[in-house]
């Protein structure tokens, strides 16, 4: 799940912990361009402190004016809807034609919540099911994280593992990729086994390993919530750890590398025990076109790619000519909303 939601569920177990009355919002319909997907999550505290989203803005206002003024009802679970006319719409600042349903639980020792949480932070699934009529939530294992779905009386939601992404090695692009994918929604790891860059690393909240790549991979057990990026240029390590990665179900694998080294990469990885298929799940060189040529750039160019990737939409590269050198670590590639015959 993301880590907007996992800090909604932070907030709200920490407030429900110091004995401060707390609403879980969920979003559990839509109807025509709504703000906010089925599933997203807000945490509303009897004072007005919010956390998460389930609009644009106007509508957590509203729930907040409601809250602040006593006309919330803190005790019992109820369902409301944004956005059914064009006036409320327009009130709520939903796009034309959007409607919301959301479930507003006040949260109490049947809530289950904290083993949720849990749950989360060590990579397991669970699908939890609330009783709307008893306000009690029972929990159940799950494969894969599946849809929130309501059908009148039980509301089900499935919480998986949050994305993560694991960084071969220490250096400047590597930091610069970290600063972005946490407020992206990664939890992020970075590899690196020499001394002199694992020891100079200072991006808070980032786990690092001095294993070796492929090490480090096995014990990860890389599953479809994790991407993974070889940035150091140096084959010893960038190869080893695509060796595993590309065999793993990881929903992306780059690596830094021009146009020229990227395809002799893939010729030596292809010396290997790995398929042609395995071999051409390969981002390489990494990250979409944009002109990028300064480590923070190159790292929005990387995140930019794998969010397409990771949302499913097309990304169809080209290699047209260009006014470049051959050692750009940035391939040519474009967007398209629908793949062109």
């Amino acid at each position: 799940m993301d880590s907007v939601d996992v800090e909604v569920l932070r907030a709200a177990i920490s407030w429900h912990q110091n004995r401060m009355p707390v609403i879980m919002a969920t979003v559990i319909r839509t109807w025509g361009s709504a703000p906010r997907p089925v599933g997203s999550l807000l945490a509303l505290r009897l004072d007005g402190l919010i956390k998460g989203s389930v609009s644009g803005g106007c509508i957590e206002d509203d729930l907040v004016r409601q809250a602040k003024d006593g006309r919330l009802d803190f005790q019992r679970i109820q369902t409301v809807k944004y956005g059914v006319s064009a006036e409320e719409a327009h009130r709520f600042g939903l796009p034309c034609g959007g409607t919301l349903e959301l479930v507003l639980e006040p949260l109490n020792k049947d809530s289950k919540l904290n083993e949720v949480f849990t749950a989360i932070l060590s990579g397991q699934t669970l699908l939890r099911t609330l009783d709307t009529l008893t306000g009690k939530a029972r929990l159940s294992s799950g494969d894969t994280p599946g849809r929130t779905f309501y059908d009148g009386r039980y509301l089900q939601a499935a919480y998986g593992p949050q994305l993560r992404v694991v960084l071969i090695g220490a250096g400047q692009l590597s930091e610069y990729v970290a600063r972005i994918a946490l407020p992206l929604g990664y939890s992020v790891i970075v590899c690196d086994p020499r001394d002199e860059y694992s020891e100079t690393w200072d991006v808070a909240d980032i786990e690092v390993s001095r294993e070796m790549p492929d090490d480090l991979l096995i014990r990860l057990k890389v599953d479809s919530n994790t991407a993974v990026l070889a940035l150091t240029h140096d084959p010893k390590l960038d190869d080893m750890a695509l060796l595993e990665a590309l065999k793993s179900d990881a929903f992306y694998v780059g690596a830094v590398g021009s146009r020229s080294n990227s395809g002799r990469r893939k010729e030596r990885l292809k010396l290997f025990d790995l398929s042609n298929s395995e071999v051409d799940r390969l981002h390489a060189p990494v990250g979409l076109h944009i002109g990028a040529q300064t480590p923070p750039e190159i790292a929005v160019a990387i995140l930019a790619e794998m969010t397409a990737v990771r949302r499913n939409v097309p990304v169809v590269q080209t290699h047209a000519a260009r006014n470049r050198s051959d050692s750009t670590s940035v391939c040519k590639v474009e967007l398209w909303d629908e793949v062109l015959p």
